[in-house]
């Protein structure tokens, strides 16, 4: 055991300071959590003295040289990176300084095309030109994926002068894929790898896990670890191992999108989370998949829906029967009180924790009374897009430069193919934009977003009902 590996540096100095009782004149306006009134402060009571400022002996995330610039290194030390920042505006920050620090206007990257948001949105803060890689069609779990390796190879080949390949790994639900390989063949181009890891901050905590991207070799890896690991929500990582990215660039690009009041409470518990990564014995890894595997066998008593293989063992997908909609069984469990982390509308996905599993009783019971109201409803259609991109490689039909350049009008949705998007249309979650801004609107991906519309999933748009925005002057 690595005893260094214990330190908690920021979350002490945190603990020390509210501790001494200290009189506050600065921000915030909490006062050490005097202020809230009546009811709210038994909820707020135990973490607003820790909610603090850049004061003596606390260092300063955007200049650190003290216990934040201690709990950073020690997070770096265990995952193995050269640099480790800490991200209090979640993964999205850390996409966003990541994309921000290896390209500018007009620069070519290759992009997977189903990527979360924050990619798309730093692809257009950048005013690169990306090359979007359109991901493989998985049957046996009836999802787009990734892209495959001669994909890459063919961006490659076609686009040398690329500033960068950003990919995301494993997916929302758990899946990974031949990466390792992946990372060789883009390197050999010489060109930096950059990972949104999002959901595989706990790959480094042992082999029942895949393997974190940042082993295998990539470049710079970005991790929520309020996903999978006790951080607080917005606790983020970014790792840097690699000259071909520039550390320094890196953090100034971070300063930049980050707040310039940054969240104490937030730190610390990025610091305490890399402590309880650090610290799983084998004993507690074998307890937390055995308790999985348990709660993966209960889900699959019922008669209608399926589970689907998965490599992250912590997370649990639902293929809904023929008849029976994802939106229908997610429904049906948070009735009894019990919430999975999303559906599509043939899927439902549940997140186990790095924890085991105690409310077998309540699981089951929910389950034969789900499966009791599920009897008769099976007369939904579902239906599987897997035909949503046909060419290897796309661009964008309408550049992030010109963008500007066009005024936008509103049209209804059915009316909108042939249109270039003036605005994305994206599920929430997983947050992986389904029409992207700049993107030519097809008949699938009006089909897909009606579908998803009926079906109640929230889609990140203020009334798809009102219709789109599409560029004009084109």
């Amino acid at each position: 055991m690595n005893f260094k590996q214990n330190n908690t540096p920021l979350f002490d100095a945190l603990k020390r300071f509210a501790g001494g009782q200290p009189i506050s004149f600065h921000v915030p306006g909490h006062k050490n959590g005097r202020i809230p009134p009546g009811e709210t402060r038994e909820y707020f009571e135990a973490v607003l003295p820790l909610d603090l400022t850049e004061l003596t002996g606390l260092d300063d995330l955007h200049g650190p040289g003290g216990v934040i610039d201690e709990a950073q290194k020690l997070a770096a030390e265990y995952f193995g990176a050269d640099h480790t920042h800490f991200l209090i505006g979640g993964s999205t920050a850390g996409n966003l300084a990541m994309i921000l620090s290896v390209c500018a206007a007009g620069d070519s990257i290759i992009v997977q095309r189903n990527s979360h948001k924050s990619i798309f949105n730093g692809l257009e803060l950048s005013g690169a030109r990306p090359i979007f890689m359109v991901p493989t069609f998985d049957d046996s779990v009836k999802r787009y994926t990734a892209p495959d390796i001669e994909t890459v190879r063919m961006a490659l080949q076609e686009h040398p002068d690329a500033k960068a390949v950003v990919l995301t790994y494993p997916d929302y639900f758990g899946r990974t894929f031949e990466i390792e390989e992946i990372i060789k063949l883009i390197h050999e181009y010489n060109v930096p790898v950059l990972i949104d890891e999002a959901h595989g901050v706990h790959f480094s905590s042992g082999r029942m896990f895949p393997t974190s991207a940042l082993t295998l070799g990539a470049d710079a890896v970005v991790q929520s670890a309020h996903k999978m690991a006790p951080a607080m929500t917005m606790g983020a990582l970014l790792h840097i191992q690699s000259d071909r990215i520039s550390n320094s660039q890196v953090h100034h690009y971070l300063q930049m999108v980050q707040s310039s009041s940054p969240s104490y409470p937030i730190m610390a518990s990025l610091d305490l989370a890399r402590a309880f990564l650090a610290n799983l014995t084998s004993d507690d890894l074998e307890l937390i998949l055995e308790s999985a595997c348990e709660v993966s066998d209960i889900f699959d008593s019922s008669d209608y829906w399926d589970v689907l293989p998965a490599d992250d063992p912590l997370k649990i997908t639902l293929e809904a029967k023929p008849g029976i909609t994802g939106g229908m069984i997610a429904d049906l469990f948070e009735q009894q009180g019990i919430y999975p982390e999303l559906s599509t509308n043939h899927q439902v996905l549940f997140i186990h924790g790095l924890a085991p599993f105690t409310q077998f009783d309540q699981l089951k019971k929910a389950i034969r009374q789900i499966g009791a109201q599920l009897k008769n409803q099976r007369n939904h259609d579902i239906i599987t897009i897997d035909n949503l991109f046909t060419e290897r490689l796309t661009e964008l039909d309408l550049d992030y430069s010109v963008m500007d350049r066009h005024g936008t009008a509103q049209v209804s949705l059915h009316q909108s193919a042939g249109y270039i998007a003036g605005e994305p249309i994206t599920p929430y979650p997983p947050g992986i934009p389904l029409i992207l801004k700049g993107e030519r609107i097809t008949q699938s991906h009006i089909l897909e977003v009606k579908k998803l519309a009926k079906q109640g999933v929230h889609l990140q748009h203020l009334d798809i009902n009102d219709g789109i925005n599409i560029f004009i002057d084109q």
